[in-house]
């Protein structure tokens, strides 16, 4: 990692601006006793049209650059001919390669299914079915729509590496996979990857599976943690059915990972991994655990000091949970703002206390 103190900040859209504001209220000076230099960007659809995504590519950039990129939920319009999503252009351009996203219990809070062990989701970051070239050929009932879809060894390596380096680090057991029945040259490319690693990594345990079996025997699976390797759209799917498991899909952050050639991070993206929400906007009802994670994820990165702070971050929200400061989505009545003074409040008195010990 390029520059420990220096974050790169993309704005965003609608609820995902305001809980972006939230996270960084956290990681503030005053709260967190580390002096933070946050570049901002504005991704904003309004500006990314003004624009057509030249301020994507600037922000890009700016996290190759430093190391550290935190973003709020930007919008995608659903017309075609317009600048799409800001995501698969920053992927390919910080250079990333997983992405991952973990579910994990929130104290105090029954997950369903008897879920309890944490299930991580470790997808492709670019490829498959995102940036895929599209078109339509003939009329009417004969009208057939095209899409050519591809995907790289080298991002299939990446994948399976670090899911088994993840579930070493974890005690979890390496689980799921692509359909490689069906599709032994496309999809085998990510099986024949993930064999690979299970040679390298002996001691992980290993039980592929088939993609659809993987989310049939996920419940039944619950007892054991999980690293599920995953195709960049399978990925996508299984993480907004995982994460809801928990209790709230705002309850974990969402990390990109561009890497060195020994797999060590060369920069990192932290999300939530929800959207926009545009039906929360303006309502402080909306949940800022994901993002608060989120900052605290990148703290990970960035010295021992700031180490110390994320650790605190990331206790305070789950003990403001397990004590009964909730937001509507886990049954309690707090506001965005409300819950974000809370994990304030503590992180402050945590780091009061271990600095006095």
């Amino acid at each position: 990692m390029r520059d420990e103190r220096t974050i790169v900040v993309l704005d965003g859209d609608e609820t995902g601006q305001e809980l972006l504001e939230e996270s960084l209220r956290v990681l503030g000076a005053d709260v967190i006793g580390v002096e933070l230099e946050f570049l901002r960007f504005d991704l904003s659809l309004e500006r990314r049209r003004e624009t057509d995504n030249g301020i994507v590519h600037e922000a890009a950039t700016a996290i190759r650059e430093h190391g550290l990129g935190l973003k709020a939920a930007t919008v995608t319009p659903e017309g075609r001919g317009d600048v799409g999503s800001p995501n698969r252009i920053l992927r390919e351009e910080i250079g990333g390669r997983v992405i991952v996203r973990t579910g994990r219990r929130i104290p105090g809070v029954a997950p369903l299914g008897g879920v309890h062990a944490p299930i991580s989701i470790v997808r492709m970051a670019v490829g498959d079915a995102y940036g895929a070239k599209e078109w339509r050929e003939g009329e009417g009932d004969d009208e057939v729509a095209f899409r050519t879809e591809r995907i790289e060894r080298r991002i299939c390596h990446a994948v399976a590496e670090f899911a088994f380096r993840q579930a070493e680090r974890t005690g979890a057991k390496v689980f799921g996979g692509p359909k490689y029945t069906v599709s032994p040259t496309y999809e085998g490319m990510l099986k024949e990857e993930m064999d690979a690693a299970a040679e390298r990594h002996p001691e992980v345990p290993y039980e592929p599976q088939l993609i659809d079996a993987t989310f049939a025997l996920l419940l039944s699976s619950a007892g054991d943690p999980l690293v599920i390797p995953a195709l960049n759209r399978d990925g996508d799917i299984l993480s907004d059915l995982v994460l809801p498991l928990f209790g709230s899909i705002a309850g974990s952050e969402s990390l990109l990972v561009a890497f060195e050639s020994d797999f060590e991070p060369a920069a990192i993206m932290a999300e939530a991994a929800h959207g926009t929400a545009p039906s929360l906007q303006g309502k402080n009802v909306a949940n800022p655990m994901a993002m608060i994670l989120a900052g605290a994820a990148l703290l990970s990165h960035a010295g021992e000091e700031a180490q110390r702070a994320g650790r605190a971050i990331r206790e305070a929200c789950l003990e403001a949970v397990a004590q009964g400061s909730r937001t509507a989505d886990l049954g309690g009545h707090l506001g965005t703002t409300e819950f974000a003074d809370e994990v304030i409040g503590r992180v402050r008195a945590k780091l009061e206390v271990w600095a006095a010990l």
